[in-house]
């Protein structure tokens, strides 16, 4: 029985993976992919944001994914090759795992070139890395998270390069090249934004290999290996129960004990004037702690058509106006992972701003 190919996509927070799922499954070569996409919070908004076929994308979004994607990701990927077989989704020739900005990837590689039962089905193809250009050299250096997800790859890729255009911004990507370069000497390093890019080069690896990795991928995947349990806290802002057994252990400061993430939710439409001045103040008081926004905005200026907005740290991209609404529900949803801001901060400074904007929130 020939294996499905399972491709790990991975990056740190705001580095634009859901961007790239999304270009992948719009062109005709991805038609036949099944994507799982993880997410960290209470409400997955990039399973529901992605172009692309229900049937073909399943959505794990309880517990703590660094904890829970090693149980998660095997049985899902189990499941769907039981479906598959039985008939009841599309068969699929390729599958996308796209895992949270959080994650820790050494858990789900290890499980993917490891289990017995997945051996039989799938191969881990490759792991595919995103980093952002603007915010990729803090984040290596403050978030082991990043530097791990970068460590293990086989193609890098380089997002919002467009968006270096002065002197600074070129020095710092230049700075990223270096860093990126020594940390996996082994990997392709990709330019997003350039004109050669070719998204089928992803996936043009062979299975992935740990002996190609540097030390530190062998002892990070070695340690997932004589590990199979753990007893930890959580320090990461939301509660969760789950099974332990089979799990690994890990260390409970490996993405921050002040990492939080949760949703605001406005049933009333919002002028744009109104949102975009709330996210202005919110940006220049708190914005280095802002690890990433996404959400849904319902606005009073045009009704019906929902404007997506993703923004990290300072910066903000163009929000996307889509055709229609996703699903029945058209409130304003707004997740948020934090460094250090509860929901109760951010709750009680959107309440006050909608109190001190009468006439611009309704």
């Amino acid at each position: 029985m020939e294996l499905i190919p399972v491709t790990l996509l991975t990056g740190f927070l705001g580095s634009g993976k859901s961007t790239l799922l999304t270009e992948l499954l719009q062109r005709p070569e991805f038609a036949n992919t099944a994507v799982v996409v993880n997410e960290f919070g209470e409400i997955g908004l990039d399973g529901i944001l992605i172009e692309h076929s229900k049937d073909q994308i399943v959505e794990m979004t309880s517990g703590c994914l660094c904890c829970t994607i090693r149980g998660d990701i095997r049985q899902t990927l189990l499941d769907l090759h039981g479906k598959c077989a039985r008939g009841d989704i599309p068969a699929f020739d390729r599958i996308i795992v796209e895992s949270t900005g959080l994650a820790d990837p050494a858990p789900v590689v290890h499980t993917l070139i490891s289990d017995p039962l997945l051996d039989r089905r799938y191969m881990l193809g490759g792991v595919v890395t995103t980093v952002d250009a603007l915010n990729g050299a803090h984040t290596l250096e403050n978030h082991k998270e990043c530097e791990k997800q970068a460590a293990v790859a086989d193609r890098l890729v380089i997002t919002k390069t467009d968006l270096a255009t002065n002197s600074d911004s070129k020095a710092a990507l230049n700075e990223l090249h270096a860093k990126l370069s020594s940390l996996n000497p082994t990997a392709a390093i990709l330019d997003r934004h350039d004109p050669v890019f070719e998204h089928g080069r992803l996936f043009d690896t062979s299975l992935f290999d740990p002996e190609t990795k540097s030390m530190d991928v062998r002892s990070w995947l070695n340690a997932e290996e004589a590990g199979g349990h753990h007893d930890h806290e959580h320090g990461h802002g939301h509660e969760h129960a789950h099974d332990h057994r089979g799990h690994h252990h890990h260390d409970v400061t490996r993405h921050g004990s002040d990492i939080c993430a949760f949703t605001l939710t406005f049933d009333e439409p919002i002028t744009i004037e109104a949102f975009a001045g709330s996210l202005e103040a919110l940006c220049l008081t708190q914005g280095a702690n802002l690890l990433r926004i996404k959400g849904i905005v319902n606005t009073a200026d045009r009704p019906g058509i929902p404007m997506v907005i993703h923004g990290v740290q300072h910066v903000f991209h163009d929000p996307v106006w889509l055709d229609e609404w996703p699903d029945e529900d058209h409130r304003t949803k707004l997740v948020f992972i934090t460094n250090g801001i509860k929901r109760e901060t951010l709750d009680r400074f959107f309440k006050a701003w909608i109190r001190s904007s009468k006439g611009h929130w309704r």
